[in-house]
Formats: structure tokens, sequence, C-alpha cells
């Protein structure tokens, strides 16, 4: 009897085939996140939540090493900035905006991982310097030059509303750099 049932478990796929989770997708838009001068919009075309989740888990993490407990704080914010984004964009781009949440979701949390980088290295960092700070604004730059690029390229809408965008995403990633500092 047992044999017939784990001849049954042979031919079922792989749990993270079942759920839909791309590792190699997952990696290569990690990488190219992680290149701020040229990031790749094919890669970003079909959003998903699994690398994004991660990340988010992770910047919690990095939170709760430095003695904070945001794992609420950080997944509310990200759904208020999503929908803060996603209709920013959408009034912007009037006719022409073609971003649906679910790729907003996707992209504002893998543009997030700069933030997590910060939220490590702020682990070793005096609390309150000057130095917390600079290091901050770069990281935040870093996520707002990539998301905003990747949002404009996604949502093929021309680059003249990407001071704009640039703003919005901007404020949000300020915000999740505020947590980490203070």
């Amino acid at each position: 009897m047992t044999s017939s049932s784990s001849g049954y478990f042979e031919d079922e796929p792989p749990l993270l085939e079942e759920l839909g989770i791309n590792t190699r997708q997952i990696w290569r838009k990690t990488v190219s996140i992680l290149n701020p001068i040229r990031s790749d919009p094919n890669l970003h075309e079909d959003g998903d939540l699994s690398g994004p989740f991660m990340f988010l888990l992770s910047f919690g993490l990095f939170q709760l090493l430095a003695g904070k407990f945001y794992f609420g704080i950080v997944l509310g914010w990200v759904l208020i900035a999503s929908l803060f984004l996603y209709s920013t964009f959408n009034m912007i781009a009037g006719r022409n905006g073609c971003l649906d949440l679910y790729s907003c979701f996707s992209l504002i949390g893998y543009c997030m991982l700069p933030l997590v980088i910060f939220s490590a290295i702020s682990l070793f960092l005096p609390r309150g310097g000057t130095l917390i700070f600079v290091i901050g604004m770069v990281f935040v730059f870093w996520s707002t030059r990539v998301c905003t690029s990747l949002l404009v390229r996604l949502a093929s809408c021309g680059d003249e509303h990407s001071g704009l965008v640039g703003y919005a995403c901007w404020l949000v990633y300020l915000l999740f750099s505020l947590l980490v500092i203070f």
C-alpha cells in the first residue's frame, strides 16, 4: 500500500511550480534592480509578489534585529504606497495609463531591495549621525531612480511625466528610509 502512494507523489510537480513561484525569474529581477543605471523593463512586464514579499519580510527582519517591530507597518505602508503610486500614475498618464495594480505592487516591492540593503547596513552604523542620513538618501535615490524608470517604461507613456512619477516614488521610499533611521 505504501508503494502505490509514493508513486502518486512522484507524479506531482514540485511545490514551487504548483504555487507559480519562478525562482529564476525572481533572481533575474533582483539582479536587474541591483543595477541602478540600467534596469531591464522586459523582465518586469509580468508582475509577481513572491520576490517583493521576500524583500519586505527581510526588511522587517532587519528592523526586528534593530529592536523595532515593524512587520505590520511595512506591509500596510506598501499597500498604501502601491495604491498611491497606481492612482497617481494613472491620473498623470490619463487615457494612456496602462499600469495595473498588481504590476505596481510588484515594482514597489522589487524596488525596495536597495532599502533592504540599507536596513542591513544600518545595523552597523551609529544612530542619529550624519552618516546614516547621507547613506539613507543614496539608497532612497537608488530605489526612486529604478522604480521611476521601470514605471515609465512599462506603462509606455513617455518620459514627460517621469519627474512627477519620480517625486511620488521618492516620497514613498523616503518614508521607508525614515523607518530605518529613527
